[in-house]
């Protein structure tokens, strides 16, 4: 510490007065002066450089797996413990999760289906199973209600709708999203909780017309549902909390540009082996065409 102090303060001192506080030759001094840094340290100095950047790109929300991750796909290879200590040298660490908890009522008359999904969340092919739930997002305005479909294959986010109320129409307009982005064969499985939106005639009604089998959780179990419950978490952790918004349009706006831009294209996801839902998609397809 004290040499790094000195090399960077070098006209403050005379050379015979620091020369004697060390109790080192004017000539050692001089040799030390202009040895170059270590190569180890050069290095260290290099990754953290595309640590930081890694860092920004991800909007402060990756940790050291991630970024490993990261730099491993850039051709950057070193120890998982390297980049844990490099993070802490620059200050840096992933933003904390917060809390969440459940919005949606299952207490209503209307009939529930079975749960076929029964936790078995890994799917062989895009569009096979499919996770839909809903959150909500505080603003000055009043509440604004997103709902979401995750295909389970990639944990892409295949629809969504941003609604200022909680009615059967926030879940079918990202239910009709989805199946116009995706154009699901029949059979598909679209999971979600007990929530009277997910039982409503209407909702259930555009997914007979569409040859899609509904799934419900048990009454009360979160963890039936938790691909979809695990994204709402992301979504706040990385995104909401660190806002307050004024209007519902600014809301919108950003969970509109994180969905789209960050999540699906660019964040890397653990349960994918971590790759984007893009990448993960694009190699499925990849694999289908030359099988």
């Amino acid at each position: 510490m004290i040499y790094a102090f000195i090399r960077g303060h070098m006209g403050e001192f005379h050379v015979e007065t620091m020369c004697r506080v060390l109790k080192v030759s004017r000539t050692a001094y001089y040799r030390w002066l202009i040895r170059p840094v270590s190569q180890h340290r050069a290095q260290d100095e290099i990754i953290k450089e595309q640590i930081m950047k890694i860092y920004q790109q991800s909007r402060k929300t990756y940790g050291s797996p991630r970024i490993h991750r990261k730099l491993d796909k850039q051709g950057i290879h070193c120890g998982r413990k390297r980049v844990e200590r490099l993070m802490r040298e620059a200050g840096i660490q992933a933003i904390q999760k917060r809390k969440f908890r459940v919005t949606t009522d299952s207490n209503h008359n209307l009939p529930v289906a079975e749960n076929i999904l029964n936790r078995n969340f890994d799917a062989g092919a895009p569009n096979m199973l499919w996770a839909t739930d809903i959150t909500y997002v505080n603003t000055d305005e009043g509440w604004l209600y997103l709902a979401t479909v995750m295909d389970l294959y990639s944990r892409k986010i295949v629809g969504y709708s941003l609604q200022p109320y909680i009615t059967r129409e926030l879940v079918i307009e990202a239910m009709k999203m989805a199946i116009n982005n995706r154009h699901p064969g029949r059979g598909l499985i679209a999971h979600s909780d007990r929530g009277s939106q997910y039982a409503s005639y209407d909702y259930q009604r555009l997914l007979w017309q569409n040859g899609i089998i509904c799934s419900m959780s048990r009454k009360g179990n979160c963890w039936d549902n938790s691909p979809a419950e695990s994204f709402f978490k992301t979504l706040k952790t990385e995104l909401v909390y660190h806002r307050r918004y004024k209007m519902r349009a600014e809301a919108k706006l950003e969970i509109f540009e994180y969905i789209e831009v960050f999540y699906n294209r660019f964040r890397l996801h653990s349960a994918i082996g971590y790759e984007t839902p893009e990448e993960f998609e694009k190699s499925y397809e990849k694999q289908r065409k030359s099988a």
